[in-house]
């Protein structure tokens, strides 16, 4: 009875000691979110009278627009073939060149559900950056859940870690204040800016997804990790908010991995029953045709996701992506 009663008392000290760790964790935690989505932002942006940035241009337009669709289940083989079909690697990343890769890190689960960008291609693009010749690459996002979490349940820090990549998580010092021209929600908000320092080509890698605002959730929507404040206040008018980052990134290329697509319950899905294999990888200098192509592998049309016209009337790309004459390979 005494040893039931020190096991009784060891495990109610134990509970308060635990939860009172817990709670402090949390309540750290708290406080850095709240930042990451409080609507001014970090104090720096307003107190230091700096003026809003905006993002260079990291597109190539001599190169036109380009794009390719590959048919297969290996995404390493499948995005090699993909880039050849623009020209190869060595046509938009040179000798020198500081990249930086946006991926979709929004949440903290496995890759297995899609939910995020495939660790796996994101270690052969790095690999090919630094084939072609690129001095540095470096790999972020801002995700919804714990960034920490979400970058190692999904395998992309690993990823990037072991392929020679700087992994850039958000922190108040990184953002930085940005005005996209003509907007109407992207006004002086917080932007993760510090990982664009001394960078000139821009990737952007997002699988395709079903999403439950904006009806999908491809490589534009992926530029929505940029940001910083309390943005899911822009779930109200998303399709305008997407608009708003296609103005406001200019990338040199995209990838978007349809390899497995997530039809239902996004964007976060959870179950192998939300997801098709549809085994298709798309690479482009136009995002807004990657995106309407993708449309089409969630059996939607440009006319379901009002983002993409949108994007294409205020000058972002093109949504006719037959007009670019794709490349197709293996289809």
């Amino acid at each position: 009875m005494s040893d039931s009663s020190h096991d009784s008392g060891f495990t109610r000290r134990d509970f308060i000691i635990r939860s009172t760790k817990a709670g402090a964790i949390i309540a750290a935690s708290g406080l850095l979110s709240y930042w990451l989505h409080d609507s001014k932002g970090p104090k720096a942006i307003s107190d230091s009278g700096e003026s809003a940035i905006l993002l260079p241009d990291f597109s190539m337009p001599a190169m036109g627009r380009k794009m390719s669709i590959v048919a297969g289940d290996d995404r390493v083989r499948t995005v090699n073939l993909a880039l050849k079909a623009l020209g190869g690697i060595e046509t938009f990343i040179r000798g020198g060149d500081r990249v930086l890769i946006k991926v979709n890190a929004a949440f903290a689960t496995p890759a297995i559900v899609s939910a995020t960008t495939n660790p796996q291609l994101l270690a052969e693009l790095i690999r090919l950056c630094y084939h072609a010749g690129a001095s540095s690459v470096a790999v972020t996002d801002n995700p919804i859940n714990d960034p920490e979490s979400c970058f190692a349940l999904t395998g992309i820090g690993e990823a990037a870690r072991t392929a020679g990549a700087r992994l850039f998580l958000p922190r108040e010092s990184f953002f930085r204040a940005t005005t996209v021209p003509g907007a109407a929600y992207i006004v002086n908000w917080p932007l993760l800016y510090e990982p664009f320092q001394g960078i000139n080509k821009l990737i952007g890698v997002a699988p395709v997804k079903d999403h439950h605002r904006s009806g999908a959730s491809m490589v534009m929507k992926n530029w929505y990790g940029l940001l910083g404040g309390r943005r899911n206040i822009f779930h109200q008018d998303i399709h305008n908010l997407i608009k708003e980052l296609a103005i406001m990134v200019k990338p040199t290329f995209v990838i978007l991995d349809g390899t497995t697509t997530m039809m239902t319950n996004g964007p976060t899905g959870g179950s192998l029953s939300d997801l098709k294999q549809t085994n298709l990888m798309i690479a482009a200098t136009d995002q807004v045709a990657a995106d309407a192509f993708g449309a089409t592998l969630l059996g939607r049309s440009i006319h379901d996701l009002p983002f993409i016209a949108k994007a294409e009337a205020a000058g972002a790309g093109t949504a006719d992506y037959e007009q670019i004459r794709p490349e197709r390979v293996g289809i």
